[in-house]
């Protein structure tokens, strides 16, 4: 059976259950939640997230690595009462602190463990253990179409959860993940401008290969980038992440951002000498875009806008040049003083972006264009 819930992304998942959260906080409606979503689509990050929001302790329960017995804990007898007790397993939250207690794989859990799980998450209790009120229970699991070992997911487990489908969205995985991440300029650059290779489960199926991209996999891709030096391994390392394929497209991309100015460099010349130093790749500007906004902050608001906004005018700024002439120029530099000011309202010194006198020209730019 289909999953019949609304596609969202992973950020916007988290929305809502920290809207749950606050439900739960202000009224006492305790919900359980469930996210499906193929292998490697964000899942786990989204109840990290919603850990670190909270303030409280993620409770990682993987649950086809457990049986009943591991759920309830270990019995002792209490010789007063001469009854059978139960010690709280250590993977169940027991205090009043804020937790979140993610049930990952429970679509691929054992049917034995089932009726254990439906106490947990309908009653928020396992025997007499009793889940906190402070405490969220969140579920994620795979689908049989997802290729991943998976049970249908039978009506009475359906019916004691609030479902959402997390989806890879680039747009919101550049935004949300990748960029806050400080991910490798190659990766984001290959993504922004190759969406379709963010997720290709669907496509490497079909195929019938084993490996395929997802957003954790170009997570691994960027860690290889950074600290891989040898460019054959490196091409090894990446082919075992995100497929043969895919790997040779990316790699391409990554040659064309090594050959970068850098951005000290870029930063350090004289306005009249720095248009020469931009690529005239997409790839490249991509990159180049992504390694600015990484390298706003406090103190280097000025010089970094100012690359930002420069990069519009670049027609202007090098009309002999035939491949700027076909890029989508303002459109990229539109892009990232988007991300420029998400950061700076995130990071405190929104202020100093805005009394930037670029800044200023660049939203009266806007005004008059009639795209602000």
């Amino acid at each position: 059976m289909s999953v019949n819930a609304m596609k969202v992304s992973a950020a916007r998942a988290l929305d809502v259950l920290k809207a749950g959260w606050r439900m739960q906080q202000e009224a006492g409606v305790r919900y359980s939640w469930m996210l499906h979503g193929r292998p490697g689509v964000g899942k786990t990050q989204v109840a990290e997230a919603l850990a670190r929001h909270l303030g409280g302790r993620l409770y990682d329960m993987r649950l086809t690595q457990i049986d009943t017995a591991d759920l309830r804990g270990l019995p002792y007898y209490d010789h007063a009462t001469r009854t059978t007790q139960w010690y709280r397993p250590q993977d169940l939250p027991g205090d009043d602190a804020p937790a979140v207690l993610f049930l990952d794989e429970i679509t691929a859990a054992s049917p034995l463990i089932q009726p254990t799980v439906y106490g947990l998450l309908q009653e928020r209790r396992v025997g007499l253990h009793r889940i906190p009120d402070a405490t969220m229970i969140v579920a994620a699991g795979n689908s049989v179409e997802d290729g991943a070992v998976a049970y249908e997911m039978g009506s009475a487990l359906s019916d004691r959860l609030i479902h959402m489908v997390v989806v890879a969205d680039p747009t919101d995985w550049l935004r949300s993940f990748a960029e806050p991440r400080d991910l490798h300029r190659a990766v984001m650059a290959f993504i922004r401008a190759r969406p379709d290779m963010l997720e290709t489960l669907a496509v490497s199926m079909e195929a019938g290969h084993v490996i395929a991209a997802t957003p954790r996999s170009w997570e691994r891709v960027s860690e290889i980038m950074k600290h891989v030096a040898d460019r054959e391994a490196r091409a090894v390392m990446i082919a075992g992440a995100v497929g043969a394929a895919v790997a040779a497209d990316f790699l391409r991309v990554a040659d064309d951002v090594a050959a970068l100015v850098s951005i000290e460099t870029l930063l350090a010349a004289p306005k009249g000498r720095r248009a020469a130093l931009y690529p005239e790749t997409l790839h490249g500007l991509n990159a180049l875009t992504y390694g600015l906004v990484g390298w706003l902050g406090k103190e280097t608001v000025g010089p970094a806008l100012d690359c930002l906004i420069e990069i519009g005018d670049l027609r202007d700024l090098r009309p002999k040049s035939q491949a700027l002439a076909q890029l989508p120029l303002r459109e990229l530099s539109t892009a990232g003083m988007e991300l420029a000011i998400e950061k700076a309202l995130k990071d405190g010194f929104a202020d100093k972006l805005i009394a930037h006198p670029g800044y200023g020209a660049y939203r009266d730019r806007r005004h008059a264009e009639g795209l602000a």
